[in-house]
This record gives structure tokens, sequence and C-alpha cells, in this order.
């Protein structure tokens, strides 16, 4: 069952924070359609928004990994200073 056209999603309102324009414009499509210039435009929006998207993406999945390394180290070095002055 599909919701009443009414009803405002979150998709929606998010949409609306970030470009109303662009909201106005998925709402409002123009009536031959987007021009060339305009489809180049959101196409090069498409491309750069994944791109980020991507990189964030990659700092989230390895961050673990990078923590890891940094605790690993900061006891390693902890280690070899007690052991030092504990001789």
């Amino acid at each position: 069952m599909a919701p009443p056209d009414d009803v405002v999603s979150a998709t929606d309102l998010a949409e609306y924070a970030y470009c109303p324009r662009a909201h106005y414009y998925r709402e409002h499509p123009p009536a031959g359609g987007p021009g060339r210039r305009a489809q180049r435009r959101a196409d090069a929006g498409r491309r750069y928004h994944a791109r980020e998207l991507g990189g964030e993406r990659r700092r989230a999945e390895h961050g673990a990994a990078y923590w890891g390394a940094l605790l690993l180290g900061a006891a390693l070095f902890l280690g070899a200073v007690v052991w030092v002055f504990h001789r």
C-alpha cells in the first residue's frame, strides 16, 4: 500500500534541508526534461559524491585497523620505556 500524497517522508525532509532547489526540481520536473548542461552538472555531482562517499567508506572500514595499530605501537613504546627504566 503506497503512502498518501500528503505524507512527507524523512528522505523528503533531508533532501529539502540539503538543497531546496534540487527538491523542488525533483517534485516539479521541467516540461522538456533537463537540458544537456543540467544533465552534465548532475552527472558530475553524482561522480563527486560517489568519490567522496567512497573515501568515507574506506576510512570507516579501516578505522579500527588504524586505531589497533596505534594502540599496539603505544603499548610497545610504553613497554620499551618501562623495560629501559626498570633495569
